[in-house]
């Protein structure tokens, strides 16, 4: 079962959220906190295997409440679930370290498919937000986007063939043992290759990495 942490500063919204992942039969919802001071604490406390956070709550907002639990609690997966997909709650949501972004007028299989992604080590984006991610979080300009093309491919450059083959997996949203199938690579091997993928792109998690290959050309647009 994947354990999850559920914050949202309503009631009835975390009621029915509970009511959606306890019907999937695959998660259970380890712990409620209604503001996200709360929710980091609990995180701390019960050590999840995702963190469902709503933007806009009492003492820390969601988005803060993301970052420290990141930074803070590593083994937790946190994904955004909110009304509000303005693209600066998107881009802070991502840069923090949230591996999902999803929205509460999204289908219920969506929620179940989101936190399914993120607690494997995937990544997962409301289809309503995903084309905005992947135009670069921030910017159609042309000249920007030529700019930041010609800066993926000179990141992914650096990177070994091997890696640069993960990288396009990741970009595509394939999870650590689904690219360890496809390359038929034990899953151990992959979360290092993933590792090092990161590491050498200056990236925090799996959704920059999948920006920095789909700008790079590695994801068919």
């Amino acid at each position: 079962m994947i354990r999850v942490l559920l914050a949202d500063d309503e009631a009835m919204v975390r009621a029915g959220v509970r009511a959606i992942l306890d019907s999937g039969g695959e998660a259970e919802v380890v712990a409620e906190a209604p503001d996200g001071r709360e929710a980091v604490e609990l995180a701390r406390a019960h050590r999840p295997d995702v963190a469902l956070l709503d933007v806009r709550m009492p003492r820390l907002d969601g988005l803060a409440a993301a970052e420290e639990i990141t930074r803070t609690v590593p083994g937790t997966a946190v994904a955004v679930l909110t009304t509000f997909s303005e693209r600066a709650y998107v881009a802070r949501a991502l840069s923090g370290g949230a591996t999902g972004f999803l929205l509460k007028s999204g289908d219920p299989y969506e929620l179940l498919a989101g936190v399914r992604a993120v607690a494997s080590g995937g990544a997962f984006l409301s289809p309503k937000v995903a084309r905005y991610v992947i135009d670069g979080l921030g910017g159609s300009d042309g000249g920007g986007r030529l700019a930041r093309e010609a800066e993926a491919r000179a990141r992914v450059e650096a990177l070994s063939p091997r890696e640069r083959e993960v990288l396009a997996l990741v970009g595509a949203g394939l999870s650590n043992p689904e690219i360890a199938a496809r390359l038929h690579l034990v899953e151990g091997t992959v979360k290092a290759y993933v590792s090092a993928v990161l590491d050498r792109l200056g990236v925090r998690n799996r959704v920059q990495a999948a920006i920095v290959a789909y700008e790079a050309g590695l994801v068919g647009r």
